[in-house]
């Protein structure tokens, strides 16, 4: 049985980059490797061009190239003898091969720089493997034996996951529910949601699961890496062989330094996440056709994601996106009208320790004993409530009230309160564990405290 293109999917992957051979109208030949190989169907392939200008000087004077691809499981190599059709520097496949390179670029501050200039589409002439390319491997000692399908089908999961979306009480549960409920039937095991501020810059992991504390509060600005550039092309994109991609782009852009000076280009952007991670799927949150936040998950096996993966973690995300606006509208539907609030006298209390709350106007900042805690709307909320605190004795508020209350900041319409109360907690809960927001039932909650908050106001850091 012959190999076809489409079995050939690994190969396509960029685990190990693909190496294109071209000659001039002279016969002189030119090899290099080429960031991506892209399937488009059994008798096309089309191959990024953004530096290689030698390569494309060629197959403009001679059309027939040959590429090289690699399986990353078996390490088999395949040759396409292919002959060049087009270039393309708009439309939908260009905008995909786009994207994955923007991202890299992104991280490794070279947007503008590292770009596809277009997507040259090939038809392949032939394909074969490469004799002789490794050893043989020696037979397995033994076949492992077929294990028996379980009670769990695929169809099944997603029934638990819309499940337990469906029964969530409010949002902090819909969310860390889901992501609990994808690794323990689907082995996603590092995972997070983050939501757009209502600004439109900056998103905000609000949820993480497999991180521990360290994932809340991540920030990224719109554009930036892979999850901001998702969320501003509102494109899902999967990534394999992060690592490789990497380093293909640093050492771009040290050519470039070496050639240009550093004026062009911007600082590296951290990877939010898992420091070596090799895989990654990210995939944008949209309800009535408004981008709500993004789901993102990883992992350290460059191969773990591939096109079911994708299908099934599209619905999922859709469900989060419908529920997060359901959670946002079922707060304010079900809350009561603002009563005036009533102040309460102090109690006498046994001493507590002291912690120091400082805020920063200027900058809508917050530290505690000297640590960042929180900044802009957040921030607001939390030196609300501990002034409220201070001055009238209140411990239980409303999303009502702070709804209200225009010095928060908050807009009319997708104020993202809950996701900011949510947030807001698990801060305090790992930089704070004696102040806490207590949910005392929908759109109500209370003020606890295990310390004397001393509050201090300046104008900046």
């Amino acid at each position: 049985m012959s190999t076809r293109l489409c079995d050939l999917a690994l190969c396509f992957q960029g685990v190990i980059p693909s190496v294109v051979a071209t000659c001039d109208a002279a016969g002189e030949p030119n090899i290099t490797y080429v960031s991506q190989v892209y399937y488009l169907d059994e008798q096309h392939v089309a191959l990024s061009c953004q530096f290689f200008n030698k390569t494309k000087r060629n197959i403009l004077e001679n059309p027939q190239a040959t590429v090289v691809v690699y399986d990353p499981l078996s390490f088999d190599a395949w040759r396409l003898v292919v002959r060049f059709l087009r270039e393309e520097k708009s439309g939908p496949l260009f905008d995909s091969m786009a994207l994955r390179i923007e991202v890299i670029a992104s991280h490794t501050g070279m947007s503008g720089v590292f770009r596809l200039i277009s997507a040259d589409v090939f038809e392949v002439i032939a394909l074969e493997p490469l004799p002789g390319f490794k050893s043989a491997a020696p037979a397995p000692p033994s076949a492992v034996p077929p294990q028996p399908a379980g009670p769990l089908t695929e169809l099944r999961g997603l029934q638990k996951v819309s499940e337990r979306i469906a029964r969530a009480g409010d949002l902090e549960s819909l969310l860390g529910g889901t992501l609990e409920t994808l690794d323990e039937l689907f082995h996603f095991s590092h995972s997070m949601v983050l939501v757009a501020e209502s600004e439109g810059e900056r998103l905000v992991a609000i949820a993480s699961h497999g991180y521990g504390e360290a994932g809340i509060g991540a920030e990224v600005a719109l554009g930036e890496g892979l999850i901001g550039t998702v969320a501003r092309r509102r494109r899902m994109l999967r990534l394999a062989g992060v690592g490789a991609e990497l380093r293909y782009g640093r050492a771009i852009r040290g050519r470039v330094q070496e050639c240009e000076g550093a004026a062009r280009l911007a600082p590296e952007i951290p990877l939010p996440g898992l420091p070596d991670a090799q895989a990654q799927l990210v995939l944008p949150l949209i309800a009535r056709d408004a981008l709500v936040g993004v789901l993102a998950v990883e992992s350290r096996d460059p191969l773990c994601f591939d096109e079911w993966d994708e299908a099934f973690l599209q619905i999922v995300a859709h469900q989060i996106a419908t529920g997060i606006e359901r959670m946002s509208a079922a707060g304010e539907e079900s809350e009561q009208p603002a009563q005036a609030p009533l102040a309460r006298p102090r109690q006498p209390r046994t001493a507590l320790a002291p912690r120091c709350f400082v805020y920063y106007k200027n900058d809508d900042c917050i530290f505690v004993d000297g640590e960042y805690l929180v900044r802009n709307v957040p921030a607001k909320i939390l030196w609300k409530l501990l002034g409220q605190h201070r001055d009238a004795g209140r411990s239980e508020f409303s999303n009502r009230e702070l709804r209200l209350d225009p010095k928060l900041g908050l807009p009319p319409l997708k104020d993202n309160l809950e996701s900011r109360l949510i947030l807001l907690r698990k801060r305090l809960v790992e930089k704070c564990p004696d102040v806490r927001l207590v949910p005392t039932g929908r759109g109500r909650f209370t003020l606890e405290l295990d310390a004397e908050p001393a509050l201090v106001e300046r104008e900046s850091a």
